[in-house]
């Protein structure tokens, strides 16, 4: 276990929290060694995907067919011995059509008839919505109470979701013909959104000669629901100094260019910026890869690890950016250079920019 360094000594993790993350870091090396035996690269995805997981967030998993991200989640899930259902979005899907519908049903002994709720594929603790972008809004507004209070409403009653429960919507990033796009407010209910790049030669030979054969490896479940649950719960309590607090703040004020004092390229390329919960999502997802890592505390590093997928859909760049090639990811990156990680140690080398400085 590493050693709690000075800037966030006054905080003291009980001993229960200590042999929580060094449980998620031993769990951490078994579900990736699990899932290399089935899916061949994506570290980095899946590093993604447990940190949203452990923190309890969501994910939007962008890219092109083909690149087994159904399997990847579905692998996952069983790994963490979680129930998984996918639901193919579709123009025509209603929104009854994932969190379930009531029926009328009659008692025979009796002859009583009542309505009974038959409970949807939104049920389950790892749901896989793929191409979200393929459903009308209205059809898409139905994961909003699922995302946000883990519970549908179904004729004026509420029904809990199993928990952990864990939304991963995907969406093609070529074809945008007959799309919905996914309006903001629920852009930012995700806590990642995460990109599926193609596989390097070596990992793609490596996918041919595995899925070419007629025995496909079996997954070993790792962690159980109530130990997830605990390890969730473990994430809150792990404490982060104030001033990481503030550094990770910065990545979202940053970005509103509305309330002008902001970097020169923020003017120039960002329409829109990152709202609170941007700042929550960071401090969240370093915790997670504190724990991850097999640290009590959070550093720096933990925060400018998860800003990319954080920040990305929740900037909005205008057409200067567009017709220049300048991407959120872009943003985000000159971002990590700009905000300084020690403000001391920045003033002296004289890489304070303008907008930290005190007037």
């Amino acid at each position: 276990m590493s050693e709690i360094p000075a800037a966030s000594a006054d905080f003291s993790p009980s001993e229960s929290d200590l042999q929580s993350v060094e449980k998620m870091a031993e769990a951490f090396k078994k579900i990736s060694a699990e899932l290399s035996r089935t899916i061949i690269g994506q570290k980095k995805v899946i590093e993604e995907l447990l940190i949203a997981m452990f923190a309890g967030g969501h994910c939007l998993l962008v890219g092109v067919p083909g690149l087994a991200k159904t399997l990847m989640v579905r692998t996952l899930a069983e790994t963490l011995d979680l129930s998984f259902n996918r639901v193919q979005f579709t123009p025509d899907l209603m929104p009854s059509d994932i969190t379930g519908t009531e029926v009328i049903q009659e008692d025979r002994s009796t002859g009583a008839r009542e309505f009974r709720f038959i409970e949807g594929p939104i049920f389950a603790s790892v749901l896989l919505a793929d191409e979200v972008n393929r459903t009308p809004p209205k059809t898409q507004a139905a994961l909003l109470e699922a995302m946000q209070e883990h519970q549908v409403t179904a004729g004026g009653r509420k029904h809990r979701l199993p928990e952990p429960f864990f939304v991963l919507a995907t969406q093609n990033p070529i074809e945008q013909e007959g799309t919905y796009p996914l309006p903001e407010a629920q852009l930012d209910r995700f806590m990642f959104q995460v990109f599926v790049d193609y596989p390097e030669e070596d990992e793609e030979f490596e996918i041919v000669r595995q899925t070419t054969t007629s025995s496909p490896p079996k997954t070993q479940k790792v962690l159980g629901v109530e130990e997830i649950r605990s390890l969730q719960e473990t994430v809150r309590r792990i404490p982060v100094a104030d001033h990481v607090i503030r550094y990770a703040m910065q990545f979202a004020r940053l970005t509103r260019r509305e309330k002008g004092n902001v970097p020169d390229f923020i003017s120039q390329y960002v329409s829109w910026g990152a709202g609170p919960r941007a700042s929550q999502f960071l401090i969240l997802g370093a915790k997670a890869r504190a724990m991850l890592k097999g640290r009590a505390w959070v550093s720096h590093e933990d925060v400018a690890a998860v800003a990319a997928p954080v920040l990305r859909h929740r900037i909005v760049t205008n057409f200067n950016a567009e017709a220049e090639g300048v991407t959120t990811d872009e943003i985000v990156r000159r971002l990590i250079k700009l905000i300084p990680a020690n403000t001391a140690q920045a003033a002296i080398e004289a890489r304070m920019p303008a907008v930290f400085k005190e007037e």
